[in-house]
């Protein structure tokens, strides 16, 4: 596999944002960036199994990594949100 090159994680221009709408004390969660879907995913979300969260979770560390585009990591966060009934709203700019 081609490496891409290690990302710049905290960029927000390598995939179009999204809103998810999560219970808790940060009800709406804006993702803009590969930082922000490791911090759902690691931080926020409201369980640590599932098919397409454990998926999402490898992604975005490939994605990360500069293995996979960011684009691939935000497709698996929202899988992971359909697996887990997180409904996710796309931001038009």
């Amino acid at each position: 596999m081609q490496r891409l090159g290690v990302m710049d994680w905290h960029r927000s221009e390598d995939f179009a944002p999204l809103m998810l709408v999560m219970s808790g004390k940060e009800e709406h969660r804006l993702v803009t960036s590969l930082r922000e879907i490791a911090e759902a995913l690691i931080v926020a979300w409201p369980t640590d199994d599932g098919e397409e969260y454990m998926a999402a979770v490898k992604i975005c560390l490939d994605a990360i990594y500069g293995n996979i585009p960011a684009k691939a990591a935000r497709a698996a966060l929202i899988r992971a949100a359909e697996e887990a009934g997180i409904p996710v709203i796309t931001v038009v700019h």
